[in-house]
């Protein structure tokens, strides 16, 4: 081998072994983009939140092919509950994917029952298993051990017309015992039913208003025309969750609305809040026309605690996270093969500090696990939730070192400056996060806080000027008598 070649081969190997050596990044594992918006509404890279660890399917588990599943949902202690609609069953796993048993179908007054397309289900802190059974239209109340506790049928009410059919898809209960379904075809809100399983009624009524040009156009229009018209009803809730403090969460899927997620109260009123950039509806910027066109699609919604909760769009495959005052804190997700995106995905779980996401489409679960970034966003929007400020401060700066771009640190760390009356501080970062609202509040404060402390200062300043002012005055009056004593002696 000559001197030259040998040369060429050292070099090569170590340029081999150099590349190597380089550390993968998030972006290279992630198939897919995060983002979230900024103030012009122009979408942000992010570093990946999450990260795709694995895909669950029926086959792994052992236990054949899951088959058109609809819902999946994770306890608190753990445990996993997958419903697979199509082979109408209940496979409950732990955290690890061991199968721990399997629901198939149950006694009913001493006759073999089962589901039939069951939409949703439910898991109470006590072990109590509800499932929406859509097909059958009937809620089935279980023991963790699969024996039928009750059934929740047709409701009997006066509000209710004749032919009324009970189509429920999606549950979910409060700590009291009330039931909360979204029914199939039901657009005055979420049914209610109490403890007992007595129907009292609807809660979260999504009203639809027309713009001015559809009222002008509507009154314009022939007869023909209106017929053909879009009706201006309300719309259906698609899914529904609750937090620990019994406010119920749900979506709705329809593609006008600006409130697509609401946030109910125990007496049914939307208490969202909506402090953020824009409307709480997923994204903000979409094409109105061709492939792909069209708002987000929020299909599912997961309560995640610390005043976070995230939304599935099942039309473009993403999840939106937001925190407590709705501001977005990131988007990820899309549609395709790769492991991370998806087909059709139709629910969103947390279990631990990961996600997993149901995709109907490819019959499997996919789990996520959360990044650095991912993880000290999580924790530092925790932290000014519980009122930690001090502490919420320190992760917004690391966050800030893993991206100098993230406009939600800036005014994290600007809020909690602002409650340490750091008025001046605060609106500085204000300003970096593009935040005009509490910019103004903190100019405000420290306007007054300014005059509070010169108040003094200014006072005396002003006293003494009037006294100068006095002075002068008195002096020029008393030189111009003397001025015209003297004028009067020389006459």
């Amino acid at each position: 081998m000559t001197m030259k070649a040998r040369t060429w081969l050292i070099g090569l190997a170590a340029a081999i072994f150099a590349f190597a050596s380089l550390p993968l990044t998030a972006a290279a594992d992630a198939p897919y983009e995060a983002y979230t918006y900024n103030y012009y509404r122009d979408s942000v890279p992010l570093p990946a939140p999450y990260l795709p660890e694995r895909s669950v399917s029926g086959e792994e588990l052992g236990i054949g092919e899951f088959k058109s599943p609809n819902d999946l949902y994770a306890t608190a202690d753990g445990y996993v509950y997958i419903l697979d609609s199509g082979n109408e069953r209940i496979v409950r796993t732990d955290a690890e994917w061991n199968v721990l048993g399997q629901i198939n179908g149950f006694d009913n007054e001493g006759k073999p029952d089962a589901f039939a397309n069951p939409g949703g289900l439910f898991v109470s802190e006590d072990g109590v298993i509800y499932v929406a059974d859509t097909d059958r239209n009937r809620i089935v109340v279980l023991n963790e051990d699969g024996e039928l506790l009750r059934i929740i049928g047709k409701p009997e009410s006066d509000i209710l017309p004749a032919d009324f059919q009970f189509h429920p898809t999606r549950v979910t209960v409060d700590r009291a015992g009330r039931v909360f379904v979204v029914a199939r075809g039901v657009f005055e809100g979420l049914m209610q039913f109490d403890e007992n399983g007595d129907f009292i009624g609807y809660a979260g009524t999504i009203g639809v208003t027309q713009t001015f040009s559809e009222r002008l156009w509507r009154n314009l229009a022939t007869d023909a025309q209106r017929q053909r018209m879009q009706l201006f009803i309300p719309t259906e809730f698609s899914s529904v969750d609750i937090d620990h403090k019994g406010f119920v969460y749900a979506t709705s899927v329809d593609l006008n609305s600006e409130t697509p997620i609401r946030r109910l109260n125990p007496s049914g009123q939307d208490v969202l809040k909506r402090f953020g950039y824009y409307p709480v509806r997923g994204d903000v910027r979409f094409r109105i026309f061709g492939n792909n066109a069209g708002p987000s699609r929020l299909t599912d919604i997961k309560v995640l605690g610390g005043g976070m909760y995230a939304a599935l769009d099942t039309f473009r495959g993403r999840l939106f996270t937001y925190n407590d005052e709705g501001e977005l804190l990131y988007a990820f997700g899309g549609k395709g093969t790769q492991l991370g995106v998806f087909n059709t995905p139709v629910a969103v779980e947390r279990i631990g500090e990961k996600l997993a996401v149901l995709d109907r489409g490819k019959n499997n679960i996919v789990v996520f696990t959360p990044t650095k970034f991912g993880s000290t966003v999580r924790l530092a929007t925790e932290l000014r939730y519980q009122g930690n400020d001090a502490e919420a401060v320190k992760q917004w700066e690391e966050v800030l070192r893993l991206n100098s771009n993230y406009d939600l640190a800036y005014i994290g760390i600007g809020k909690s400056l602002l409650m340490e009356k750091r008025n001046k501080e605060a609106m500085a970062y204000f300003k970096l996060g593009m935040q005009r609202d509490y910019y103004s509040i903190a100019y405000k404060r420290y306007r007054r806080e300014t005059m509070q402390e010169h108040f003094g200062t200014f006072m005396s300043g002003t006293a003494i000027a009037l006294l100068a002012l006095a002075a002068f005055v008195i002096a020029r009056k008393r030189a111009k008598k003397g001025g015209m004593k003297r004028e009067a002696g020389a006459l």
